[in-house]
């Protein structure tokens, strides 16, 4: 985001997550005559409201607030027709514990920024029901491909009509060169590894994987990024981080392990 828009970088690097997984998967699954669109429309606002509303929030603030989507998922659930088991509302109430102590968000008053990624939360929780309904109906390669490439083509236009009438002249300057290269180890770790390895891997283990305890799970995103932050940025992890740690793990443990409450 130093480099780059919204736009551009969710563009660039959901259209090489799509080339990624198109050798990788997709080519070797041809033949599906339908298309699942609003996966890949669901995949784009929900990645454009984070990366909007990153830019107006804290990391801490954004980081706890986009977790939430492991509150919403079981009520999305809900609605249609999941049942929700002692052990399973447990586990969402520890993550959500185990989050706000990870991200430190301190002050979350209203703002545009938290407003936008409260509201990415929903549609990240829409996505993970989504790919739960439409991972039993096409193959992994296939629906992988089909939501990235939907997402960088809406991506892509949605960054044409935002510099047509903020900044025309920056479509066809030699700026947006130099700032893909400036951004170029982000966008290349973005779309090859999150968006093509971790989004597709996403897909096939919701096969088989309870919406509900897939959130669990992927929420647990917070405590790798946490010792990412130690290893490779020198970040200290405070006791604090620890607990939020323990928390999750604890969370991810009853989501898994067989009836322990019920």
């Amino acid at each position: 985001m130093q480099s780059l828009d919204p736009f551009s970088f969710n563009a660039i690097r959901f259209a090489l997550g799509a080339i990624f997984v198109w050798f990788i998967a997709a080519r070797k699954q041809q033949g599906e005559k339908q298309i699942p669109w609003l996966l890949g429309i669901v995949l784009f606002i929900a990645a454009t409201l984070q990366q909007v509303g990153i830019m107006f929030t804290s990391a801490g603030s954004a980081g706890f607030i986009t977790g939430l989507y492991v509150v919403i998922v079981p009520l999305f659930g809900l609605v249609r027709g999941h049942k929700l088991n002692r052990q399973i509302i447990i586990a969402v109430l520890f993550t959500a514990i185990g989050l706000f102590l990870i991200n430190r968000p301190g002050n979350l008053e209203v703002s545009m920024g938290n407003l936008l990624v409260l509201i990415s939360a929903f549609f990240w929780a829409w996505h993970v029901q989504l790919v739960e309904f439409y991972g039993k109906r096409f193959a992994v390669g296939y629906l992988a491909f089909s939501q990235f490439a939907i997402c960088a083509l809406l991506s892509l236009s949605a960054f044409i009509v935002y510099y047509l009438f903020k900044q025309p002249s920056y479509l066809v300057s030699t700026l947006l060169g130099s700032s893909i290269v400036r951004a170029a180890w982000p966008i290349l770790y973005g779309g090859l590894l999150s968006v093509g390895v971790a989004y597709s891997l996403q897909i096939k283990a919701q096969q088989t994987a309870i919406p509900s305890k897939a959130a669990v799970i992927l929420s647990l995103e917070g405590v790798f990024a946490l010792f990412g932050g130690w290893l490779v940025l020198a970040e200290v992890i405070t006791l604090r981080s620890l607990f939020g740690i323990a928390f999750m793990l604890t969370a991810m443990l009853l989501s898994l392990v067989p009836k322990v409450f019920d």
